[in-house]
């Protein structure tokens, strides 16, 4: 199961890269259409700010799994080891309480927007549930992978595969 996870994740990962290529060719094609009228493509802006959300939802759980978001451990670092994996639990389950309420409000934004027709105020008029996907897939892959380590922790496994010296963490 964890195998399986660690793909949709990379997967994830790998998407959220792709439309990072997609912020980078929105602002070109934006530069572009300012300099050669005859190039303009409107909408090019809202495109780029599109792509940048969707990467940035898509990028949560695997790097929530790659162990890299900001952690402050001053505190569990000077915990006995009882206490640290309580504290460690409670976070985990505080962190799927907030992922799944966001993904659960991501969703319905998504389909409420569809359901009233809503679209961008701005030159390009796209549907708004279309990019909004990205964050629903991206909150609720979030949501999943705290519920993932949250299972591995209680059973004891290590959450990601440990560093060597002067690496970060990697799941491949």
């Amino acid at each position: 199961m964890r195998a399986l996870l660690d793909r949709i994740f990379n997967s994830a990962g790998y998407l959220a890269g792709l439309f990072m290529i997609g912020t980078l060719l929105a602002v070109l094609a934006s530069i572009a259409g300012r300099l050669v009228p005859a190039l303009n493509l409107p909408g090019a802006d809202a495109y780029a700010g599109y792509c940048t959300a969707t990467a940035a939802f898509l990028a949560l759980a695997p790097t929530l799994r790659r162990g890299e978001h900001i952690r402050v451990t001053l505190l569990l670092n000077h915990l006995p080891a009882r206490l640290h994996r309580l504290l460690d639990v409670f976070c985990h389950l505080l962190a799927i309480g907030l992922g799944v309420a966001l993904a659960y409000f991501s969703i319905r934004l998504v389909l409420q927007s569809h359901e009233f027709f809503e679209i961008s105020p701005g030159l390009d008029a796209t549907p708004l549930w279309i990019p909004q996907i990205g964050m629903a897939v991206g909150t609720s892959l979030f949501a999943l992978a705290f519920i993932g380590d949250l299972i591995l922790l209680l059973s004891g496994q290590p959450l990601r595969d440990a560093p060597a010296d002067g690496e970060t963490a990697r799941i491949e």
